[in-house]
């Protein structure tokens, strides 16, 4: 019997700019990049040099201190850069794209006839393994681990996120097949989180051997840390896995089709750009490739890979990243406005009910990237506990991550969280604190202390 679990925490973030539901070809991808900086506490080693030649599933780095997990090309043509920053730090591998995309062969086979580590082998060597995530800290899994459970959120209930029942249409066999792989993976654990609103013709609903559980409630719903924490919180010492519902079908091409295809479609949304529409393109693709032509100019914009509230500003030279899934682009908020927020409106949004446009709950807005304050003192106002619908005492917990005391912040639920679980607190917060980046350093210190 399939669960349904009401969420009444939260706050949908209605914008302008939603994509029209109809998909588009974006054209030419010349150039994609692989970014280790999109990879939590990785340390990556280079196998290439400018100038080499690769083909679709070649490596192009590894895991330093675990050489299993690789990193491979979603594109073949050539090493056109290799950028790094201070330090040295490598930041991107670029790649120059052929006209035609030639793929490395790894083979095409049945899941069903291949062990579990005879799946887990095949996903290392395609570079298809950092797909799958780990809770707690939700970094790259462990492959020598066997999880409690894999999660697998198939909608987004972020602003402006795609409609997967848009973007998998017609997916259905290698959807399929990369449910399988994962039932390989944890003992067949596998739990795919519908919203209650999925209609009966989805294709999700068409899966077989999978655990489906339905949401209904506002934005985190489709967050797969919140739904873990209402299915099956994780303790001390347990792990579950998390792999994004595109990202299952490309594990399911891999073993249908005998290659690393890195296809997807995503939307091209905000109220900047001309025309929203879904757009086919690559995992890292070009930003410029992907919105050249199609923004507006009247004001300055930001380009956002992701969504607004956990998303990360790229340049039009930049790529897209590993883990994202739609490209959102707003005006810059880089002016003042007279008398700031004390000034009424019915085009301002608040979570509360500040301004009059709390009147209008179906309203649409165009927001910036104003911040409409500064940074003041960490405040207990109970905003956080409007928007976090988990049952852990956010302020609390932030609070034991700065003082660095371990053992309260693993009372608290550090093991539970990701920084994209608390975005809704870092967007209510009037006291403008960084809460994602406070959350991002505790799991960064509980690495270093407990490993």
């Amino acid at each position: 019997m399939s669960k349904v679990i009401k969420l009444k925490k939260g706050l949908d973030i209605k914008l302008n700019g939603e994509a029209e539901k109809v998909v588009q070809t974006t054209g030419k991808i010349t150039r994609c990049a692989l970014k280790p900086t999109d990879f939590r506490a990785l340390t990556p080693k280079l196998v290439v040099k400018a100038g080499d030649e690769v083909k679709a599933g070649d490596v192009l780095f590894i895991d330093k201190l675990h050489p299993e997990i690789k990193f491979t090309t979603p594109v073949s043509g050539t090493i056109e850069a290799i950028n790094r920053g201070e330090r040295r730090k490598l930041l991107e591998v670029v790649v120059k794209a052929d006209p035609e995309i030639q793929y490395r062969n790894f083979g095409s086979t049945e899941v069903n006839k291949l062990n579990r580590d005879e799946v887990i082998n095949r996903l290392l060597d395609a570079g298809l393994w950092p797909m799958i995530k780990q809770r707690p800290y939700d970094i790259v899994a462990d492959p020598q681990v066997t999880p409690k459970a894999i999660f697998v959120s198939a909608f987004d209930s972020a602003p402006l996120a795609p409609d997967y029942d848009v973007v998998l249409n017609g997916e259905e066999k290698n959807l399929q097949t990369g449910m399988d792989c994962l039932r390989k993976l944890c003992n067949k654990n596998v739990n795919l989180n519908l919203s209650a609103n999925t209609p009966a013709t989805s294709v999700f609903n068409k899966l077989q051997q999978v655990e489906i559980n339905y949401f209904s409630g506002p934005h985190p719903a489709g967050n797969p840390g919140i739904q873990i924490n209402h299915l099956n919180p994780i303790n001390k010492g347990e792990q579950v896995w998390v792999v994004n519902i595109q990202d299952v079908m490309i594990i399911g091409r891999l073993f249908n089709d005998g290659r690393y295809d890195a296809r997807k479609i995503i939307p091209l949304a905000g109220s900047e750009v001309t025309r929203p529409q879904y757009y086919r393109t690559l995992a890292g693709a070009s930003i410029n490739d992907m919105t050249a032509g199609k923004l507006k100019n009247a004001v300055e914009q930001r380009i956002i890979s992701g969504n607004v509230l956990t998303g990360t500003e790229v340049k039009s030279d930049g790529y897209l990243g590993f883990y994202d899934n739609q490209i959102t682009v707003i005006p810059e908020g880089d002016h003042y406005q007279f008398l700031g927020w004390a000034a009424p409106g019915f085009n301002k949004f608040s979570a509360s009910k500040l301004f009059p446009s709390f009147l209008c709950p179906k309203k649409q807005y165009t927001l910036d990237t104003n911040y409409n304050g500064e940074r003041r003192a960490f405040v207990v106002s109970g905003q956080y506990e409007k928007v976090f619908p988990m049952d852990i005492y956010p302020v609390y917990l932030l609070k034991a991550i700065l003082a660095q005391d371990i053992d309260r912040m693993e009372q608290l639920g550090i093991y539970e969280v990701a920084p994209e679980d608390m975005a809704l607190c870092e967007f209510v917060c009037t006291s403008k604190t960084p809460v994602q980046q406070i959350v991002s350093d505790g799991i960064a210190l509980m690495m270093k202390e407990t490993n």
